[in-house]
């Protein structure tokens, strides 16, 4: 495996040499704690780290006053912790901060240790939770850009798209193919990762709710379910005929167009041309060569499906830069 440290790893120990640090300098007791809430709300995204931090920061404060009430009042032993969080845990969860209850748990063992209530204790545990959580959020605004990665998608998936109609229009013209299928399963391996990353893009923004990227990614796995539905169909034909020629033009100019550029509503227009030139041919003379003009039919439709899911996709920049424009 190789090693690698990633932007998150290095956010993570610099935060927390930073919060403890601080901590330290400000002579806080368990200040070393500062760090560990640090290591905890430092997150993939902006949202969760925002989410993990008010989870942590709300369960902290409330295991104060939950702490004076069941020590004061009972004392410090080992079972009144046990039973306080009987009580404590299903308020926190109440309060939907279950990501909270570790790191509570903590500044409860603080207070317990030190065996007595007092206003220098609380502002203590209350500096400690300020500093570790506050240092996470600020290290935590800077986040690597994901447009160069999600660009690296979109052309990969296109290059697939390509070679895979490449493939159909050498079986439509000769019948055979020697093609091992291997941007069948790439290209869903793909789609998927790039969904996911074009959504955590979004938990990146706290204003952004949208990523035209997963909404490109998802159109192009509409497409690529027609390719799948698609594909069998071509597979299928036993004879060459004329119409099957024709589709093979029409996929291989398609093919070369999958890039930036090209709108899908000039290849709908082209496809019912197609069309019709089918309905005025020749009925099919064999049964065989009913079955092969079926099929074909069928793929026309299914080419329609796919350009009008392309045709519908809205797109606002795209267009304006020739990014993302394509059929």
């Amino acid at each position: 495996m190789k090693y690698k440290i990633g932007y998150r790893t290095i956010k993570t120990a610099l935060g927390t040499a930073i919060s403890i640090l601080i901590a330290q300098q400000f002579g806080l007791e368990n200040f070393a704690s500062a760090g560990i809430l640090t290591i905890l709300c430092i997150k993939v995204t902006k949202r969760k780290s925002l989410r993990a931090s008010w989870d942590r920061f709300l369960a902290c404060v409330l295991a104060m006053p939950f702490s004076s009430l069941f020590f004061e009042l009972i004392g410090y032993h080992p079972i009144v912790i046990g039973i306080m969080l009987l009580f404590f845990i299903p308020t926190v969860v109440m309060f939907k901060a279950n990501d909270g209850i570790v790191t509570s748990s903590v500044i409860i063992l603080h207070i317990y240790m030190a065996n007595k209530l007092s206003l220098a204790l609380f502002l203590n545990e209350l500096g400690v939770i300020i500093i570790g959580i506050g240092v996470a959020l600020v290290i935590n605004v800077y986040m690597p850009s994901a447009d160069h990665r999600l660009k690296q998608y979109q052309a990969r998936i296109e290059k697939n798209f390509k070679a895979i109609f490449c493939e159909m229009v050498t079986y439509l013209k000769t019948g055979e193919s020697d093609w091992s299928g291997k941007e069948i399963t790439e290209t869903a391996t793909l789609l998927e990762e790039a969904k996911s990353f074009a959504y955590r893009d979004v938990e990146n923004h706290f204003l952004r709710e949208e990523n035209e990227y997963f909404h490109y990614f998802k159109m192009r796995e509409k497409q690529f379910e027609i390719i799948e539905r698609v594909l069998p169909i071509v597979t299928s034909l036993t004879v060459t005929l004329p119409q099957g020629k024709m589709i093979a033009e029409f996929l291989e100019e398609l093919s070369e167009n999958i890039w930036p550029g090209n709108t899908a509503h000039i290849y709908l227009g082209k496809l019912s041309e197609m069309n019709k030139e089918f309905e005025e041919m020749e009925l099919p003379q064999t049964r065989e060569e009913f079955e092969v003009r079926a099929a074909l039919l069928q793929l026309v439709k299914e080419l329609n499906a796919y350009l009008i899911i392309k045709s519908s996709f809205k797109t606002s920049k795209w267009n304006k830069s020739g990014k993302i424009a394509s059929n």
